[in-house]
């Protein structure tokens, strides 16, 4: 049975938040309390704060969305139509039988509403039906279009899906270029030296908040880890949803004129990817692993990161597209089970489409 791709769009939006989102969140909620608190509590409530906005920066990797099967989204059957009940009226007709029997004709109406309400709730069915039954469709249709590894379907999932949409959450946005039908590129827009904290919280060893300047060094580190973080989660969700083999992703960031420049850039294989542990790898050592270019040396002028040429296609060993595809296959077993399934359902002596309420 195909997916509703609006509901799992939306499921894909709700998604299990991290512990440290958690943590955020309940933070956030004792912020406001804040006034009640002692000045030690205050300390420490700061000292949190400012940790798990470390951690959640650079823990973006750390999740990713389910795998869209999309073969098995090309063979699902469209939903069956709904059947009439008569499910009101008959209780209508039991309660005049049981508790009016010498009022049948002057209750007659009470049986009419209820036939009216059992036509308004199947004419409702009806209508939801027929929207599902459109969804269902055209999600079977453009998961044929991706087995075919047509590039406009691929364009066309991602914008739907926006398996990338939480990147919001953490400043950052990503715009996919499909190469060939195996090769994407991925344009990851981070934020700049606005999303690492400027300062660094910790409690003396009386209890006592100290706040100092971040260290330069630590900065850096901090902000190639994030990147090298969302970079990860980028290529996981995209390789989740499409059929591709190898990503290339391009982190930019804006420098201290506003204007936002290529700082990191690697191509990801789908293979090597999936081989990482996400939950305990360093995110920058993680990138570095792969084919990229960018070191991270920062400009003693501006503090930034300097600026590179993002890779291409040109620059590795990109895996050749086959001319021959399983697709052609594929939809000869799917006309082979359609065949099959009809079958079945005319030796039952029903109508094809329709099925039990």
């Amino acid at each position: 049975m195909a997916r509703n791709l609006t509901k799992a769009i939306e499921a894909a939006h709700r998604r299990q938040v991290r512990d440290a989102q958690k943590r955020q969140r309940e933070l956030a909620r004792q912020a406001k309390e804040q006034a009640k608190l002692s000045a030690l509590e205050q300390a420490r409530l700061e000292v949190d704060a400012y940790e798990n906005q470390i951690e959640v920066l650079m823990s973006v990797h750390k999740e990713s969305g389910e795998i869209w099967d999309w073969a098995a989204e090309a063979v699902s059957l469209p939903p069956p139509p709904p059947s009439r009940r008569c499910h009101h009226e008959l209780r209508a007709k039991q309660d005049v039988l049981l508790m009016y029997p010498d009022q049948q004709k002057s209750l007659k109406d009470v049986v009419e509403l209820a036939v009216k309400r059992d036509d308004r709730e199947f004419a409702e069915e009806q209508t939801a039906h027929g929207q599902t039954k459109a969804e269902s469709t055209r999600l079977v249709s453009l998961a044929r279009r991706i087995c075919a590894l047509d590039s406009n379907a691929f364009l066309e999932a991602f914008d739907e899906v926006a398996p990338l949409s939480e990147l919001s959450d953490y400043g950052a946005s990503a715009k996919l270029s499909i190469i060939n039908p195996t090769v994407a590129s991925c344009e990851l827009s981070v934020s700049g030296i606005d999303a690492i904290p400027s300062e660094v919280k910790s409690l003396t060893s009386t209890g006592k908040l100290s706040v100092k300047a971040m260290p330069r060094a630590l900065f850096h580190e901090v902000h190639q880890d994030y990147i090298s973080s969302c970079m990860l989660r980028a290529a996981r969700e995209i390789f989740t949803l499409l059929p591709i083999q190898t990503l290339i992703v391009t982190a930019s960031s804006a420098h201290s004129d506003g204007v936002a420049r290529p700082v990191l850039s690697a191509a990801f294989s789908r293979k090597a990817l999936a081989a990482l542990e996400f939950d305990t790898l360093d995110p920058s050592t993680a990138v570095e692993s792969f084919p990229h270019r960018g070191d991270f040396k920062a400009s003693r002028k501006s503090g930034a990161f300097l600026a590179i040429i993002p890779l291409s296609p040109a620059d590795f060993a990109a895996t050749e597209v086959s001319s021959e595809t399983p697709f052609a296959d594929l939809m000869a077993t799917i006309s082979s089970m359609r065949s099959d399934i009809k079958s079945a359902i005319d030796e039952l002596g029903a109508p094809v489409g329709q099925g039990n309420p």
